[in-house]
C-alpha cells in the first residue's frame, strides 16, 4: 500500500512538471514568433520607405535561388520554367474575346522580324549588340529560341534601322516564376553613332536626342501589387510626357506571359498589353524626329535568379486599307492574323484585323469571300497544304461565330508554300510568306 502511494505521488508530480514544460516550450515559441512578426514588419517599412519589392511570400524551404524553377535549355544544359507553376503544362492560349476590346491593326508589311531562330542554344544573338551579356534558351512552355535578360545592360536590336512616321511594333516578352524585380525598358529613339545605344536602357535618357521611353514590369501576386508601365518622352532638349499607369492582366505567377503592341501615327502613340490598351498618348513623338533605333534594357535583379524572356518581334508598316482592297481591288492580304506554331488556332491578338474585315463584310452585305491561307517553306510541303487549309477555315469560323458573318458568304483554300511572296531563308521573307488572303468572289 505505502510503495502505491508513492508511485501515485511520483506519477503528479511528473505530470506537474511535464505541464510546466509544455507551458514554458509554448511561451517560448509565442515570443519568438512575435519578435519574427515585429522584425518582418520594421523591414516591411523599410523596404517600402526605400522603394524595394515586396519580398515573396511562400511557405517553401527552398532558397531563392531554387524558386526559379528551372526548365529552360541553355549552354549549360540548364532550363527553366518562365511561365508555368507545372512545368509540364503549356498556357492556354487566349480566347478572342478575351481582347474583345483590341483595336491595334498591324501594318500590311513586315520590315523586320526576330524569332532568334539563327542563334545558337547560349550564344548571344546576331544581329544585336550589348554592353552586357544575354543568352538564347528554349523554354517549355512555349516554342522556339528567346532571349534571357537577367543582367544590367542596353540591348540594341541592329537590324531596326528606321522608325517612320506610321508603324506597328509586337513582342512577347515572360518573366520566371515569381518574378519580383524592377521593369524592363524599351526605347525608340535617334541615334548618331553606334556606340551612343548604351545611352538608352533601363531608364529615361534624352540626351538632347528624340527617345520614346517605355517600361513594363508584371504584377506580383503574393504582395498583391499591380503591374505598372511608365511612359517619357523628349521635347527639344527636356522632358515631354510624363506619367505612369497599373495593370492586372500579366502577373508573376499563374499569367507571365505578355504580348505587347506597339502603334505609332504619326506623332500618336498607342501601347497595349495582352489585348488593354493602357497607353493612347497624342503627341509622344516629336514631329521632327529621326527615330531610327530600338533597345531594351534591364538593371540589376532586386534578387537572384529573376530575368526576363523576349521573342517573336514583330516590326510592320504601312495601314492596311482593308476596305478598298477588298471591295473595289477585289483582294486583300493580311499578315495581323496570327496562328500558334504548326497549328490552326488563331492567336487572341489577331481579333483587331478580324474585326476589321468583318466591319466590312457586314457594310457589304452583299459580298461573298474566298479565304486563303498560305505558310512558309518550314517543313513538310503536305503538312504545309494542309495546315494552311485549316488555317482558313479557322479565320471562317471566327468571322462566324464571334462576328455574325453568315457562313454561306464565305468560301476557304489553303496553297500551303507554293506561293511565296518574299524569301523563303531570312525570317522576314517568312513572316511576310505567313499570309492570310480574302479574295472578293
Amino acid at each position: 500500500m505505502k510503495k502505491l502511494i508513492v508511485f501515485i505521488v511520483a506519477v503528479s508530480l511528473a505530470n506537474m512538471a511535464n505541464a510546466q514544460f509544455i507551458k514554458r516550450m509554448a511561451d517560448r515559441a509565442k515570443n519568438k514568433m512575435e519578435q519574427k512578426a515585429g522584425e518582418k514588419v520594421d523591414k516591411s517599412i523599410d523596404d517600402a520607405v526605400d522603394g524595394k519589392p515586396a519580398e515573396k511570400k511562400s511557405s517553401d524551404k527552398k532558397t531563392e535561388k531554387d524558386d526559379v524553377a528551372d526548365n529552360t535549355e541553355s549552354a549549360s544544359g540548364s532550363t527553366t520554367t518562365a511561365a508555368s507553376d507545372n512545368s509540364n503544362s503549356t498556357p492556354a492560349t487566349p480566347s478572342l474575346k478575351t481582347y474583345s476590346k483590341y483595336d491595334f491593326i498591324p501594318g500590311d508589311k513586315v520590315i523586320a522580324y526576330e524569332d532568334f531562330s539563327n542563334t545558337e542554344i547560349g550564344d548571344f544573338p546576331t544581329r544585336w549588340n550589348t554592353n552586357a551579356t544575354a543568352e538564347i534558351v528554349t523554354i517549355s512552355e512555349q516554342p522556339g529560341h528567346w532571349m534571357k535578360l537577367e543582367k544590367k545592360g542596353t540591348f540594341h536590336a541592329e537590324f531596326v534601322t528606321d522608325l517612320p512616321q506610321n508603324f506597328t511594333f509586337e513582342f512577347d516578352v515572360a518573366v520566371n516564376d515569381d518574378w519580383n524585380s524592377y521593369p524592363i525598358g524599351l526605347n525608340f529613339f535617334e541615334l548618331t553613332k553606334d556606340g551612343d545605344y548604351t545611352r538608352h536602357g533601363a531608364y529615361f535618357n534624352y540626351d538632347d536626342k528624340h527617345v520614346v521611353y517605355l517600361n513594363f514590369k508584371p504584377s506580383v501576386v503574393s504582395s498583391r501589387n499591380d503591374g505598372a508601365s511608365a511612359i517619357q518622352t523628349d521635347g527639344d532638349g527636356g522632358p515631354k510626357v510624363y506619367n505612369n499607369v497599373t495593370f492586372s492582366n500579366w502577373d508573376n505567377k499563374s499569367n507571365k506571359f505578355g504580348h505587347i503592341s506597339v502603334w505609332r501615327q504619326n506623332q500618336r502613340l498607342r501601347v497595349y498589353l495582352n489585348g488593354q490598351k493602357i497607353w493612347d498618348i497624342p503627341k509622344a513623338f516629336h514631329p521632327t524626329g529621326k527615330y531610327n533605333a530600338l533597345a531594351f534594357g534591364v538593371t540589376d535583379a532586386y534578387r537572384d535568379g529573376d530575368f526576363f524572356l523576349l521573342n517573336n518581334m514583330r516590326l510592320a508598316v504601312g495601314a492596311p486599307d482593308t476596305r478598298n482592297k477588298l471591295i473595289t481591288e477585289g483582294k486583300f492580304v493580311t499578315r495581323g492574323i496570327l496562328f500558334d506554331v504548326n497549328s490552326d488556332v488563331v492567336k487572341a491578338e489577331s481579333y483587331g484585323t478580324i474585326k476589321d474585315i468583318a466591319n466590312v463584310l457586314k457594310e457589304n452585305a452583299g459580298v461573298k469571300v474566298k479565304i486563303v491561307g498560305h505558310t512558309d517553306s518550314d517543313g513538310d510541303d503536305k503538312a504545309n497544304l494542309d495546315l494552311s487549309k485549316r488555317r482558313a477555315e479557322s479565320v471562317k469560323n471566327a468571322l462566324t461565330t464571334e462576328f455574325g458573318i453568315d457562313a454561306s458568304r464565305i468560301e476557304t483554300d489553303g496553297k500551303g508554300e507554293s506561293q511565296p511572296v518574299d524569301k523563303s531563308d531570312t525570317p522576314v521573307g517568312k513572316a511576310n510568306n505567313r499570309r492570310v488572303e480574302f479574295i472578293k468572289l
